[in-house]
C-alpha cells in the first residue's frame, strides 16, 4: 500500500482543514479580543493605585501557570463543553501580558511629559487618553501580540472540549500514528502564530493617533468572527455526538459509519477523559466510548450493538522486543501469568473502582493479585530494571500497575513506569526507541493503526479474535522485532454509546436503530 503524502492527506482533507481553521481563528480571536477588554482597563487601573499591582499581577501570573489541560477541565464545571470553556481558558492566558504591558507602559511614561500635559490643564481623562496611552501604546501592543502567540498554541487543546480547532488533526494524529495529520494540523499553526504576530506587528508601528481609527471597527470584527465560527460549530443532527479525535479518523470508528452504515452524525471532537460525563449530564447524546469502561456502568449508560461488526477484537496483550525477551530471561513467563486472568466484566468492575470510586492503580492493583493468588513481596532485584509504558487512561495506568507488582514479586528485576504517555504513536514509538521496554496493546489498535492492512486483508483478519492476534503477533515479529505475548482475556472494543434512558425511550439498540432513527422525519 503506497503511503499517502502531505499533500495528498491536505488535498483530501481541505473541507475538514478550513474549518478547523476557520474554528481555530475564532477562539483566538474572540479570547484576544475579550481579554484586551478586560485586560486594558485593569492595566490602567493599577497604573493609577499601585498598590494593587503586586496582588493583580501576582493573580494573574498564577493563573497563567495552571496547566491549560487542567485550566480546561476547571471551566467544564460552569461552562459545560464546547466553545464557552475553552474561550475563557485562552482570556485567561491572554490577561497576564496584557495587563503587565499595560502597567509597564503607563508607569514607564516620562514623567516630564506627564508635567507638561498636567501644566497645559489636561483632566485625568485627557492625560490617559492624550499622553499616557499614546506613549504607552507601543508596550501594550507588545504585550497583545504575546498574548496572540500563545492563544493560538494552546487554542491546540481546545478539541479536548469539543470547541474544535486545529488540535483536532493533532492528536488525532497522534492517537493514530498519522504524521500526516499531525503536520496539517501543527503547520497552520504554526504560520497562524506567525501570521498573527506580523499583523500586530503592523499596528503598533501606526501613531496612536491613526490608531484610534480602527477602534470601532473592533465590535463589528468581533461579532464577524463570532458569527462565523459558531456557523461551523453547529450542527443539525437530531443528536448531539462526539467522538474522540482518535475514533475519528479510524475505519473501526467514524470512517467505519460513514462506509458501513452510511450515517453522518456531525460529532463535535472531544478528549474521552470528560465525554462520559457530558453525556450523562446531557451535553452530548451519542459519544465513541470503550466496551469496558468502567463509567458505562458508573453513568448507566448504553453501549448499542455493533450489528454489522464494525468493531473489531480489541483484545488486550502486552507487546514486547524479542531482544527484550533475550535481555530479561524470567520476563516472559512472569508476564503470562496474567494471561487469561481477565474478562470483559473483571475488566469493567476495575474501571469502575478507577473512574468512579476513585481507588488508586496501585490499591486496585495489589487487590486484584491477591484475589488471584499471585501477589509476592517485591524481591528488590538487581538483575536489571525493566521499563514499562502505558497510554493515557485509567485502564492502562491499572495494567501498568499490576505488572509492576507482578514482575517485581515473581522476578529478580526492578520496574519503572512511564505512565501517560498519550497515544498509541507515542507508545509504540517508545517501545520502537527502547525508551520502555513493554507496554499493553490491543489487537484491533495493532491491526488497523500500526498495521493499516488493505481492505481486503482487514475484513478478512478481523473475523475473528484468534485471527485478529496470530495476524498482528506474525506481522510485528516480520516488520518490527516484536512479539504479542499471551492476551489477558478482556476485549476492550470501541462502541457508540447513549444514556440508558435516551436509548430506551427512542427504542435505538443497535447502531442500525440509530441510524434509521436519524434519517427518520
Amino acid at each position: 500500500m503506497t503511503q499517502q503524502s502531505l499533500w495528498q492527506f491536505v488535498s483530501e482533507q481541505h473541507e475538514k482543514l478550513l474549518t478547523q481553521i476557520a474554528e481555530h481563528l475564532g477562539l483566538t480571536f474572540l479570547s484576544l479580543l475579550l481579554a484586551i477588554v478586560v485586560g486594558l482597563p485593569v492595566g490602567i487601573l493599577i497604573a493609577r493605585r499601585r498598590k494593587l499591582s503586586g496582588p493583580v499581577l501576582g493573580v494573574a501570573g498564577i493563573l497563567q501557570t495552571i496547566p491549560s489541560i487542567a485550566l480546561l477541565g476547571f471551566m467544564i464545571p460552569a461552562f459545560g463543553i464546547g466553545a464557552a470553556p475553552a474561550i475563557v481558558a485562552l482570556l485567561i492566558y491572554a490577561l497576564l501580558p496584557i495587563i503587565r504591558n499595560t502597567y509597564a507602559g503607563i508607569t514607564g511614561v516620562n514623567p516630564a511629559a506627564i508635567e507638561a500635559a498636567k501644566a497645559m490643564g489636561m483632566s485625568r481623562k485627557q492625560l490617559l487618553f492624550k499622553a499616557e496611552l499614546p506613549l504607552a501604546m507601543p508596550v501594550i501592543i507588545a504585550g497583545i501580540r504575546t498574548a496572540a502567540v500563545i492563544n493560538v498554541g494552546v487554542a491546540t487543546l481546545a478539541s479536548f472540549v469539543a470547541a474544535g480547532g486545529l488540535g483536532e488533526f493533532i492528536f488525532g494524529g497522534i492517537s493514530l500514528n498519522n504524521t500526516n495529520m499531525i503536520l496539517a494540523g501543527a503547520i497552520p499553526a504554526a504560520l497562524l502564530a506567525v501570521l498573527l504576530d506580523k499583523l500586530i506587528a503592523v499596528f503598533q508601528k501606526i501613531k496612536y493617533r491613526d490608531l484610534r481609527k480602527f477602534w470601532h471597527v473592533f465590535p463589528l470584527f468581533l461579532l464577524v468572527i463570532g458569527a462565523g465560527y459558531w456557523s461551523y460549530t453547529k450542527s443539525d443532527s437530531k443528536l448531539k455526538a462526539g467522538f474522540t479525535p482518535e475514533f475519528m479518523g479510524r475505519y473501526d470508528g467514524d470512517l467505519g459509519l460513514r462506509s458501513v452504515y452510511g450515517m453522518n452524525v456531525n460529532p463535535k471532537v472531544v478528549n474521552d477523559a470528560i465525554m462520559y460525563k457530558a453525556a450523562y449530564e446531557g451535553e452530548l447524546d451519542l459519544i465513541s466510548g470503550y466496551a469496558t469502561d468502567g463509567r458505562i456502568k458508573a453513568f448507566d449508560l448504553y453501549v448499542l450493538e455493533d450489528d454489522k461488526k464494525i468493531f473489531p477484537p480489541y483484545f488486550a496483550a502486552p507487546i514486547i522486543k524479542t531482544e527484550t525477551l533475550q535481555k530479561f530471561p524470567e520476563l516472559e513467563d512472569a508476564l503470562d501469568l496474567l494471561a487469561g486472568k481477565f474478562n470483559d466484566s473483571i475488566m469493567t468492575g476495575l474501571n469502575y473502582r478507577s473512574d468512579y470510586l476513585n481507588q488508586t492503580p496501585e490499591k486496585i492493583a495489589s487487590d486484584f493479585l491477591i484475589e488471584n493468588k499471585l501477589y509476592k513481596k517485591p524481591q528488590n532485584g538487581n538483575s536489571g530494571t525493566v521499563r514499562i509504558g502505558s497510554k493515557i487512561f485509567g485502564e492502562q495506568y491499572i495494567l501498568a500497575a499490576i505488572y509492576k507488582m507482578l514482575i517485581e514479586g515473581h522476578t529478580d528485576y526492578k520496574v519503572e513506569t512511564k505512565t501517560g504517555l498519550g497515544g498509541t504513536k507515542i507508545c509504540f514509538e517508545a517501545l520502537m526507541g527502547g525508551a520502555i521496554d513493554f507496554y499493553p496493546e490491543y489487537t484491533g489498535t495493532g491491526l488497523l493503526v500500526l498495521l493499516a492492512p488493505d481492505g481486503k486483508t482487514r475484513s478478512t483478519v478481523a473475523k475473528s479474535a484468534e485471527s485478529t492476534y496470530d495476524y498482528v503477533n506474525s506481522e510485528f515479529q516480520k516488520q518490527y522485532g516484536i512479539r504479542w505475548l499471551k492476551p489477558l482475556g478482556f476485549n476492550n472494543s470501541y462502541a457508540l454509546v447513549m444514556r440508558r434512558k435516551q436509548a430506551e425511550a427512542l427504542k435505538i439498540k443497535s447502531i442500525s436503530d440509530l441510524r434509521d432513527y436519524l434519517n427518520s422525519d
